[in-house]
């Protein structure tokens, strides 16, 4: 008897077994990287920004020179007084200096962060983009593996899809915003 069912559960294993068998893996690449900076609303996007970020240059370039004569001079001033206590006159130009840095440090740090927040703004609008894309592409190859480029070793020319999720984002992806929405004001109780 033991046998029998022995013999049974053998001659069963085969078709078990392709009962379970998985499908053949397809696999396909893609630079997730290149696909972020390379399709159309992207390059757009990246020139914008650049544009903001040398208006953030610029703006510290114009605060830092006026403010670096004046320490200078008032360096030269405080100096010249060999270890003395500047009078009410110098002590005072040396408070305004400090309130104009201060000012001009405030205006730096407000235009940066606006700059990042912009930044932060676009970046997430094409993240958010890219992961449909990708999934478009590898609907339309009909692969069951996604591969990110950065992560393989070496691959085939052939297995590589950031030409098509670069075309599929310059489908969806028409124009990314590089202004953020204004932050939300702190609601008061």
């Amino acid at each position: 008897m033991k046998k029998l069912l022995i013999a049974a559960v053998v001659a069963a294993l085969p078709q078990m077994a392709a009962a379970q068998s998985v499908p053949a893996p397809v696999i396909v690449v893609v630079d997730g990287n290149k696909a972020g900076t390379e399709c159309n609303a992207c390059k757009a996007a990246m020139t914008q920004l650049q544009t903001q970020a040398q208006g953030v240059q610029q703006l510290r370039q114009q605060l830092v020179a006026p403010l670096q004569s004046e320490g200078q001079q008032l360096q030269a001033q405080i100096t010249a007084l060999n270890g003395k206590q500047p009078d009410a006159a110098l002590t005072a130009k040396i408070t305004a200096f400090q309130a104009k840095q201060n000012t001009a440090n405030q205006q730096l740090e407000a235009r940066a962060a606006t700059f990042e927040r912009n930044r932060n703004y676009a970046l997430q609008q094409i993240s958010d983009r890219i992961g449909p894309a990708i999934d478009a592409v590898q609907a339309r190859r009909k692969a069951n593996i996604v591969l990110e480029a950065s992560t393989v070793a070496r691959v085939s020319p052939a297995l590589d899809v950031t030409a098509d999720v670069i075309a599929e984002l310059n489908r969806t992806l028409t124009s990314v915003a590089t202004v953020a929405p204004a932050a939300a004001a702190p609601q008061g109780r």
